[in-house]
């Protein structure tokens, strides 16, 4: 009897045995998924300065941290209350295991777990949490098998970036952040206890929804401390007493979404776990600077608004508040030299419409495209002081086999002037003298000259001279750089340094292109000047800096730009209705684009004083008086042989000797 019986437990033994290694056998690859453990990691964008700016994730918003940059008070609370053998054990504990069983005998189920921290950690990351046998028996194979090949310490560094403490918060630096807006060295003994007892029902023990229940399980942690010697009385006393600031955050709060949207677009192709991958991303952006383009934005986003409630109120529309909804903007500023974007704003609320216009919308450039059609012309050897004629013209074409004809108007109705210089044509974006001018030179000069700037809608008739090729914002900054950048395009950029959770990095630098000599720039810009302090864009007027740019309004008021610059910042602003419907008539680039110019450079102004406030003149750009006036002209754009009274002018700008 004793020998079967015997022979029934050795039978008995083997077939345990079997079935022990047969589900070992099943899972043994399992562990490698704790050993070589890559969670997904929130990505952080930080500003010029290292601001920080935003969090980006994707599911599990997790800020990792190595073992060596958690406090050891955070090591002795968890291990404390959650597994106080854990540095002794192999990985599963007899003594628990022996108690939980008796209990379960007792209740007649599973009510009491033994699991150790190398347990829990391996029901994270590769088991389920069902109450099976087959499950815990699994769970303490691996259990074993892990510790023979990571260290304590690595197991407790998985452990506390995995686990989820509640309100979308994995791991525990997220959520020493996420609650008491700390570093993990900042924190107290209270709220390490309070951080430590949430894993074990993070929904429950939630301090921002349940204060009371979370400072009582904490007590708990405590208490354990103390009982365990690992506290002193003062530091039970005053912890027990303690009732930390707790906020009620995401962490997903973003001080610059079109920014850090346009960034993700750039980086998205080729790193394409961009935003869960734990990269560090440094920005270009000014964050001070991005707040006054929002708000400059939307400054005059309202100001328009109110226009139109003051045109509604005297008309029959009252009620149709479609311009409200559709009306929005866009602004990029950058470091002219560089190409650095310090401000990107895609539109007038995040909230409302995460379509960035800055970047995904193409619209007409109106006369914003002009000053890109008379640098070609003083490339080909005209002079500020050319006297272009301002007359209307009737252009005759066939659509479809019939005859049409376009008999082109400057804005606003504005009368003929007959002759107009090159320098007040482009001034006071005079439609017809600019016509003229483009049909004298010929519009594939024209068009070939577009190209090199950039342009890809260029269209080959005279319609280009009036803007009707479309562009987005940050193409037309890069565009505009010609002239900002004394000649040399340079291509807008975001990005300054990636670097990944291996502390690897990359960084980016300026793309440049020279294209047009400083000298001949610096024409433009002089007339540009002229738009600002005495032509259509005299609302960027801003005290005690240089500021040259233009206007653009295209027909029928559906786009209104402003694109301006100074010595070292430069600024395009776009308004329109994102459904293309004209604005009212009220809005041209004068009115609604070019007071964002001037708000934002003021507040630029007051943090960053030390800007350059002046354009520097070529050393071979020299200057006349011509009727009066002062004129520059250089090598390849002489003067004009005109009948006029002509005086050099001397180094100091006072007139010279006649000749």
């Amino acid at each position: 009897m004793i020998k079967y019986i015997l022979g029934l437990i050795i039978i008995g033994g083997i077939g345990v045995s079997l079935w022990i290694y047969d589900l070992y056998d099943q899972i043994k690859d399992d562990i490698n998924a704790i050993v070589n453990y890559s969670p997904k990691q929130s990505t952080q964008f930080y500003d010029k300065y290292g601001k920080l700016l935003a969090n980006t994730f994707k599911d599990e918003n997790r800020d990792y941290v190595k073992y060596d940059e958690i406090p050891a008070r955070i090591v002795e609370s968890l291990v404390a209350i959650e597994d106080t053998q854990f540095f002794e054990h192999s990985g599963i504990n007899p003594d628990a295991i022996s108690r939980a069983i008796i209990k379960d005998i007792q209740s007649g189920g599973f009510v009491e777990g033994a699991s150790t921290l190398t347990q829990q950690l391996i029901k994270m990351l590769v088991l389920t949490r069902e109450k099976k046998l087959t499950r815990k028996v699994k769970e303490a194979l691996l259990s074993i098998r892990l510790e023979t090949v990571l260290t304590k310490e690595e197991i407790l560094e998985r452990y506390l970036n995995h686990v989820y403490f509640g309100h979308g918060y994995y791991g525990i630096k997220t959520a020493a952040k996420g609650y008491f807006n700390k570093d993990l060295y900042e924190l107290t003994l209270k709220e390490i206890a309070i951080l430590v007892g949430l894993p074990r029902a993070p929904s429950f023990y939630d301090p921002t929804k349940n204060l009371k229940i979370s400072l009582a399980r904490a007590n708990q942690v405590i208490t354990r401390l103390d009982t365990l010697g690992w506290i002193n009385k003062e530091q039970y006393e005053n912890s027990i007493k303690e009732t930390p600031i707790i906020y009620n955050q995401t962490l997903t709060k973003n001080a610059a979404p079109y920014a850090i949207d346009f960034a993700i677009s750039q980086l998205i192709d080729t790193i394409p776990d961009i935003q869960s991958g734990g990269y560090k991303v440094y920005l270009t952006i000014d964050s001070e600077a991005q707040e006054f383009a929002r708000d400059a934005l939307k400054k005059s986003y309202d100001e328009a608004i109110k226009r139109d409630m003051d045109f509604r109120k005297s008309s029959k529309n009252a009620h149709d508040d479609s311009y409200v909804k559709e009306l929005n903007g866009a602004m990029i500023s950058l470091e002219s030299s560089t190409g650095k974007i310090l401000a990107f704003v895609g539109g007038i609320d995040y909230n409302q419409s995460v379509f960035n216009r800055a970047f995904q919308a193409k619209r007409q450039a109106g006369s914003s495209i002009k000053p890109f059609l008379y640098q070609t012309a003083l490339n080909e050897g005209y002079n500020p002081a050319s006297q272009l004629v301002d007359i209307s013209r009737t252009y005759n074409y066939t659509v479809g086999g019939v005859e049409k004809k376009w008999q082109p108007k400057n804005y606003g109705e504005e009368g003929l002037e007959g002759i107009v210089t090159l320098r007040d044509s482009l001034t006071f974006s005079r439609n017809l003298s600019t016509l003229n001018l483009v049909s004298d030179l010929g519009v594939d000069t024209m068009n070939d000259a577009l190209k090199t700037y950039g342009f890809k809608d260029s269209v080959d008739n005279l319609s280009i001279t009036l803007g009707t090729l479309s562009v987005s914002p940050i193409e037309h900054s890069e565009a505009y750089t010609v002239f900002s950048n004394n000649g040399v395009q340079v291509k807008p950029y975001i990005v300054e340094q990636v670097v990944n959770k291996n502390g690897e990095s990359v960084s980016f630098e300026p793309r440049t292109k020279a294209i047009n000599s400083p000298e001949q720039t610096y024409l433009i810009t002089s007339i540009l000047m002229d738009v600002v302090s005495r032509g259509t864009g005299k609302s960027a007027k801003v005290d005690g800096i240089e500021v040259a740019g233009k206007t653009g309004t295209t027909n029928n008021n559906v786009d209104a730009w402003f694109c301006g610059y100074t010595p070292s910042i430069q600024n395009v602003i776009w308004f329109g209705n994102d459904n293309n419907v004209p604005m009212r008539k009220t809005e041209t680039g004068g009115k609604i684009a070019a007071p964002v110019f001037a708000y934002y450079m003021k507040k630029y102004l007051e943090i960053h004083p030390e800007i350059p406030r002046t354009f520097t003149r070529p050393a071979n750009v020299h200057s006349t008086i011509v009727n009066g006036k002062e004129e520059l002209y250089t090598d390849k754009s002489p003067l004009p042989e005109i009948d006029t009274q002509i005086k050099p002018m001397t180094s100091s700008g006072e007139e010279g000797l006649e000749f």
